[in-house]
């Protein structure tokens, strides 16, 4: 998986898991950012992997998206964990 400065492997697979999750429940990130509390602006950087949610905020992403937790982090149990740590 290739990413740039700006992201890592991490924050691009919570990212893509996000958008996918966000998608099948038919909300843009607007929607998603108002149900959530935060700036649109901020949904955004997650989906790309520029930025990576706390927990407090996944757990919030989880109650928005009407989803459990392990619905939005569960990819990472397929995921080779120490290839994505930053070193």
């Amino acid at each position: 998986m290739r990413h740039s400065r700006d992201t890592t492997a991490a924050g691009e697979i919570f990212g893509a898991r996000l958008r996918e999750v966000r998608l099948k429940r038919g909300l843009s990130q607007i929607a998603l950012a108002e149900r959530v509390g935060i700036p649109q602006p901020h949904v955004s950087a997650m989906e790309s992997g520029a930025k990576f949610p706390n927990l407090l905020t996944v757990l919030r992403l989880a109650v928005a998206l009407e989803c459990k937790v392990m619905q939005l982090v569960g990819v990472f149990d397929k995921t080779d964990l120490p290839s994505i740590l930053p070193k």
